[in-house]
């Protein structure tokens, strides 16, 4: 049997759902590589001319010739070179009109936090999930909170929607980059990290009025992506205060040694479809501070400590005990690496194969 996975998440920057592609495929290829030739038939990853292979392959083809590329490629040329193939989405995309054997949708962001979206985006996806679900043999997702979200939707049914939760030992493959923590003077400061997005569901506005309480001044919190304090100001309307550091845009590598070095990581998103930093921060043993929202008390269970996204001081008294208990953190990260240890790409590519298999 052929099988083709779209790779237009190649030719995009790489974000959490491209990651996530990412990972999912290399397990698959070395589960096919360990089960033989004959297991393994003939996989294509496929992707619009331009795309780079970002991983090596033992049992799968990369192939990027093509004439279009973006939205176009995947309408128009995916669906005539895939043929009579089984073809994966990985990404939230797809051909609409032609069916494929299983797409991976991460999450119903789009119908729970639309103001976190441009209206373009938003009303795109709200009108393509549901046409792409249907075209589908099967449906996946991340999380079983995911899966109650696109059915509470109408994007599909139950019945069709099967859960492939992410793994996370992609972390442990990265050396730590600990010269980041010396570039931003965090070597004798407890700090604490977060990602900083301005999407209103990742709650960033909370944890600055967090790191504002006099409790939490002598602890730095790092936010790591693309913001500077005066866009946040504005888009925010909360001044982010002298313990706040903006750390920019930081490498896998330096994300690991942040994690490594940290009070916790903090989480205050009021949804999730997953939650894949927080289980990242628990498998190298660095404490989660999360919301008990959306996916994450699924995806973190009783390992991590969570406080109200609409409670500043609960944050503040969570993240002030792992800061001053060296004995509550110390049980803290036991319990995250053994939670967190769970997760792993080979026993995601296992669920994919199967599921595979029984729909054939």
């Amino acid at each position: 049997m052929r099988t083709v996975i779209n790779g237009r998440f190649l030719c995009a920057s790489q974000t959490g759902v491209q990651r996530v592609a990412a990972n999912l495929i290399l397990a698959v290829d070395s589960l096919l590589a360990e089960r033989g030739a004959t297991a393994a038939g003939d996989w294509v990853v496929r992707a619009p001319r331009g795309a780079q292979a970002r991983f090596p392959l033992k049992s799968m083809r990369f192939a990027g010739d093509s004439l279009l590329m973006g939205h176009a490629w995947e309408q128009l040329e995916l669906p005539l070179a895939t043929g009579r193939a089984e073809l994966i989405n990985l990404c939230n995309a797809g051909p609409l009109n032609v069916p494929s054997a299983l797409t991976v949708i991460h999450d119903a962001q789009v119908y729970l936090t639309p103001q976190s979206y441009s209206q373009a985006f938003a009303s795109w996806y709200r009108f393509a999930l549901p046409r792409l679900a249907a075209r589908s043999r099967r449906v996946a997702t991340v999380s079983e909170f995911s899966k109650n979200m696109l059915a509470r939707f109408g994007v599909a049914p139950l019945e069709r929607i099967a859960v492939i939760p992410n793994g996370v030992d992609h972390i442990l493959q990265v050396p730590a980059d600990d010269a980041v923590r010396r570039r931003l003077g965090l070597t004798l400061t407890p700090y604490v990290v977060a990602f900083g997005s301005l999407q209103p569901h990742k709650n960033l506005a909370l944890l600055l009025r967090a790191f504002a309480a006099p409790a939490l001044a002598d602890i730095q919190l790092v936010v790591c992506g693309g913001l500077e304090a005066a866009e946040v100001e504005r888009a925010l309307g909360v001044a982010p205060g002298r313990n706040v550091l903006f750390a920019g845009r930081v490498t896998d590598g330096e994300i690991r040694a942040l994690l490594e070095g940290a009070v916790c990581l903090a989480c205050p998103s009021t949804t999730e479809g997953f939650g894949l930093p927080p289980l990242e921060a628990m498998r190298l043993g660095c404490p989660a501070v999360v919301s008990p929202a959306g996916a994450l008390p699924e995806v973190c269970g009783s390992a991590a400590v969570y406080a109200a996204a609409d409670d500043p001081g609960a944050w503040v008294a969570a993240i002030g005990e792992l800061a001053t208990d060296a004995g509550v953190r110390e049980a803290c990260r036991s319990r995250s690496q053994a939670h967190a240890a769970q997760y792993t790409w080979r026993r995601s590519a296992e669920r994919l194969l199967d599921l595979l298999a029984a729909d054939a």
